[in-house]
Order: C-alpha cells, then sequence, then structure tokens
C-alpha cells in the first residue's frame, strides 16, 4: 500500500491505492486500500524525502455488482431500460503502467510535500451507449488515463494540528443528464481540496473539523454535480481508558441534504483483537 494522504474519513491525496468500494468508504481504510505489486524507490538526507513509485500491473477499485447499495449509479429515464457490460479493464501493457514523484521536506515545523502521478484512472467512468439498443442505454465501465497533481500540509499550534490537502486531475470523465450526448461523459479538470483542524480536549478526548471541495473546471451544465461541491465533517473521539473508546463522525454536503452519521464504540480487550460496534446512518434525497 502507498499511502499519501492524511486527511480524517475521506480520500483526496490519496491516489495511489486502488480501494474496495462495495461497502463505500464505511470499513477502515487500512481495510479498503488493495495491495498491489510495485517498485519504490526512496531518497532521504536530512529532513528531506524523495519517494519515486512504478506499479506495472495496477489494481483497480472494486465496486461490486449493479443492484448492490452502493453501486455508482446511473441515469436511467422513465421508460428506458438499463443494461450493465463487464468492467473493461485496461490491457497489461507498458502504455498502462502508472507511475509517479513524491518530494516531502520538513522545515519549521511545517511537514509540506508534492508529487505527480499518471495512472490508469482507479476509478470507472460509466460510457454510455444509447444506439445500439433503441430504448436502451447500455453503460460500460471504464478506465481512461488521467495526471494527477496535488501535495499536503501538516503543521502544529500548540495542541492543535492543522492538515490540508489539495489535487489537480487532468483527463477524467464525468457522466452527463442530456440523453443526446453521444457517450453520456465529458472531460472534466478538477481540483479537490480539503483543511482540517485537530484539536485535543480535557478528559482523553479529541475533535476534528474539515471543509472539503471539489471544483469543475468549464462545468458543464448537464453534469449531475454543481460547480463547486462543498461539505465538511465533524469527529469526536473519547478514551474512556487503554481498552474502551467511542467516536462519533458527521459528515455532510454543503450543496444540498445529504448527510452520513456513524457513531462507534471500540473495545481493544485483548492483544490483537477488537470488538467494534457501531452504525451508519445515511440520509438525503433518493439520488443523492
Amino acid at each position: 500500500n502507498v499511502v499519501w494522504g492524511e486527511m480524517v474519513g475521506l480520500f483526496f491525496a490519496d491516489v495511489v491505492s486502488a480501494r474496495d468500494m462495495h461497502e463505500f468508504i464505511l470499513p477502515e481504510f487500512d481495510m479498503m486500500r488493495i495491495p498491489q505489486w510495485a517498485a519504490r524507490a526512496e531518497y532521504f538526507k536530512d529532513d528531506f524525502h524523495a519517494e519515486l513509485v512504478l506499479i506495472p500491473v495496477a489494481s483497480y477499485d472494486l465496486i461490486g455488482k449493479p443492484g448492490a447499495d452502493f453501486y455508482p449509479w446511473q441515469l436511467q429515464p422513465p421508460g428506458v431500460k438499463v443494461v450493465y457490460r463487464n468492467e473493461d479493464l485496461p490491457s497489461k501493457t507498458i502504455d498502462n503502467m502508472n507511475y509517479g514523484i513524491r518530494l516531502s521536506v520538513l522545515k519549521n515545523g511545517w511537514d509540506v510535500s508534492g508529487f505527480a502521478y499518471s495512472s490508469m484512472d482507479i476509478t470507472p467512468t460509466f460510457y454510455r451507449d444509447a444506439v445500439s439498443i433503441p430504448g436502451t442505454y447500455i453503460y460500460r465501465a471504464k478506465h481512461d488515463r488521467i495526471e494527477q497533481y496535488g501535495g499536503t500540509v501538516a503543521k502544529d499550534f500548540g495542541d492543535v494540528v492543522l492538515k490540508s490537502e489539495m489535487v489537480y486531475t487532468h483527463g477524467r470523465q464525468f457522466a452527463v443528464l442530456r440523453a443526446s450526448d453521444n457517450n453520456g461523459v465529458v472531460p472534466q479538470n478538477t481540483l479537490d481540496w480539503a483543511i482540517g483542524l485537530d484539536f485535543p480536549l480535557p478528559a482523553d478526548t479529541r475533535f476534528n473539523v474539515q471543509f472539503f471541495q471539489r471544483r469543475y473546471f468549464s462545468h458543464d451544465s448537464d453534469l449531475m454535480a454543481d460547480a463547486e461541491e462543498n461539505g465538511y465533517s465533524l469527529l469526536l473521539n473519547h478514551k474512556f481508558n487503554d481498552k474502551l473508546e467511542a467516536q462519533i463522525t458527521w459528515l455532510s454536503s454543503l450543496n444540498r441534504t445529504d448527510w452520513l452519521f456513524r457513531p462507534r464504540i471500540n473495545w481493544n480487550f485483548e492483544r490483537n483483537w477488537r470488538l467494534a460496534v457501531g452504525a451508519d446512518i445515511f440520509n438525503g434525497p433518493k439520488f443523492g
């Protein structure tokens, strides 16, 4: 696993490892990431770190099967039948290898990194065929080559820790609602960024707040998403003792009424053993 991101509960700069998305973002990230064969070279000098990554045969997000709870929803107008073809995975050739470089430095308490990464997109794009069979939308998930440039920043201010991430993505395709579009997708360059603060509170309690945004450049008016998609998250964690802790997480959009509430209790009752009890509560419009 190659981990480049540090935000709580969401992926931003963590662009290298593919993920098991059968249960959306609900499992722990260490369980979601899909291990893959890779070559990595690292260089260290004082507080500077350079990292080169080459992935000859990439892994891709596991999205499950059509009809599953978290399978990516696609447009289905009234009276139109929808058919899903098998996912079109990139061939195992040199042209489809993933590679990137990441540089980081620690200076005056500022932990700063920057990266450039070229890859076959780990997230599939659903191309639409509305011509072959009249009255039927045929969808096939494909993976395009994308270029991503980004970075992370972390700094402690006394007991408070600031973290931020940013990723610019070029070459990714996004679904559009208009039925007249030939393949149902349009290219859109995006900027994803997030900023968060972590506060220690009395009685072994921690509070984290984050704001995040995706901005679409040259926004197509028929995208399902707004030109700027904004959201925030809140996390409150309390440790009762060395073995028992409780946590609640809240994730919400600022553009609409979608939210996710996650209460949880962890009991580390023995070494290498943990019992977790919790719930994942969603709210929002049917196609939110």
